[in-house]
C-alpha cells in the first residue's frame, strides 16, 4: 500500500491535506474483495503527489518515482443520497501503479463504513457492475470488468454508485464523467 499525501484544491471546496490511503486503499489482494491491507508508513522518496491537471470534473495526480510511481485520477460525487445522512467525503479513483503491473484500477471511497455482506452496484446507463465493499471503500467485484467499466464510462455521462451502509441505509452517489477521457490520457502519459 502506497502512502502519500497531496494538496487537493477545489475538490473539497478549499485546500486541505489529504492522505491517499485515507481516501483509497489498493484492491485487497486475494479476495478481490477481501480484507484491506493495513496502511504502511510513508517511504522516503515517495514524497508528495503532484497535480498534473484538472479536466472537467476530474483531477490527475502523480506520486513517487521509479517502481514506486503511482498515477491516479479522481472526482467527487455530484450528488449524494439520501441528503440527510452525515458522512465523510466520497471519491471515485482510477489508479495506475506501473511498478506493480496495475493499470486503471477502479475504486470508490464511500465516506462511511459499508455493509460488507451486501454487494453494491455501479450503474452506467443500462450497464451494471457489481461492487465489493470493504470498510469505507468499494471496488468493481470482478477486476476483469474494470476495462468494460472504463469503456462504459467513456460512453456515459454519469455513474450511480449504490451501496448499503453498515447501519443499513441505502445510499447513492452520482459521479460525472465530464473530462474523464482527458484525465485518463494525462495519467497514461505520466505513467505509461
Amino acid at each position: 500500500m502506497i502512502r502519500t499525501a497531496f494538496l487537493a484544491t477545489g475538490l473539497l471546496g478549499s485546500a486541505v491535506l489529504i492522505s491517499l490511503p485515507a481516501l483509497a486503499q489498493t484492491r485487497p489482494a486475494a479476495a478481490r474483495p477481501a480484507a484491506a491491507p493495513a496502511a504502511a508508513p510513508a517511504q522516503p522518496g515517495q514524497g508528495q503527489a503532484f497535480e498534473l491537471g484538472t479536466f472537467g470534473d476530474w483531477t490527475a495526480y502523480s506520486s513517487g518515482q521509479g517502481r514506486a510511481k503511482v498515477c491516479y485520477i479522481l472526482t467527487k460525487p455530484k450528488e449524494r443520497l439520501p441528503k440527510t445522512l452525515n458522512r465523510d467525503p466520497g471519491f471515485l479513483f482510477i489508479t495506475t501503479r506501473p511498478g506493480e503491473q496495475v493499470r486503471n484500477e477502479v475504486s470508490f471511497v464511500l465516506g462511511f463504513a459499508a455493509k460488507e455482506s451486501v454487494p453494491g452496484e455501479a450503474i452506467i446507463g443500462p450497464t451494471k457492475f457489481a461492487l465489493a465493499p470493504k470498510g469505507k471503500n468499494a471496488w468493481i467485484a470482478n477486476a476483469a470488468e474494470e476495462g468494460a467499466f472504463l469503456e462504459a464510462a467513456r460512453r456515459g455521462q454519469t455513474v450511480n454508485v449504490n451501496v448499503t451502509s453498515g447501519r443499513g441505509n441505502a445510499t447513492t452517489d452520482r459521479y460525472s464523467f465530464a473530462g474523464l477521457g482527458q484525465a485518463l490520457d494525462r495519467m497514461r502519459r505520466e505513467c505509461p
